[in-house]
């Protein structure tokens, strides 16, 4: 009895993402993926159906990750929040700002492929379905802080989706262009100090 070539989904798989990342998803050939890979396109259409759904298992792991964070920290029990740690979430704090930049940098390869290289997949509109989440997150807390009186400004929730896709595009950027962690945490604190979040949303005083 033949053994499976167990070699293959690893050499595919590494061989797509060096493609993915270069040339993008449309113009990314599977003859090229396998030539590079030194396997059959048969061998990709034994795994897979569609070149998409070879990147969207490239991707997968890093979407779940994303969105499994963003719903961890939107999962507060506000009712019992103080108004103090209430307006303190709003803090542009550098160690959290640094541990997302860490937690993105961890997953590299994958949001880079959801950045630059998913045009013409279901993940062409990532950033903005990813500022959706987002904004359905946050808006929990600016609603409770609305109703607890606490700014003096009426902020709606499509003000709020328009300021986190101003605040995730400067995330975004230094990806983009490439940045090392180094820069990235130079980066880092620029943004901490150039988003005041407390003077945009209206809190009539800190912690």
């Amino acid at each position: 009895m033949a053994t499976a070539d167990r070699s293959i989904s690893p050499r595919l798989m590494q061989s797509a993402k060096k493609h993915f990342l270069q040339h993008g998803f449309q113009n990314s050939s599977l003859k090229e993926i396998c030539k590079d890979a030194g396997i059959t396109t048969g061998a990709i259409y034994n795994r897979f159906k569609s070149k998409e759904e070879l990147f969207d298992a490239l991707v997968e792991d890093t979407v779940q990750d994303l969105f499994a964070e963003a719903e961890k920290k939107g999962n507060v029990d506000l009712a019992n929040i103080s108004d103090e740690d209430l307006i303190k979430a709003w803090d542009m704090d550098e160690k959290i700002m640094m541990d997302w930049f860490d937690f993105l940098y961890q997953r590299y390869d994958g949001f880079m492929l959801l950045l630059c290289s998913s045009e013409g997949t279901k993940w062409s509109n990532f950033e903005h379905d990813w500022v959706d989440e987002m904004t359905k997150q946050t808006a929990s807390f600016l609603e409770e802080a609305q109703k607890r009186n606490l700014m003096d400004k009426t902020i709606t929730k499509s003000e709020l989706h328009v300021l986190l896709s101003s605040f995730w595009s400067t995330i975004y950027e230094p990806f983009i262009h490439k940045f090392d962690r180094k820069d990235i945490f130079a980066h880092c604190r620029i943004i901490c100090r150039l988003f005041n979040w407390h003077r945009a949303m209206g809190f009539e005083r800190k912690p």
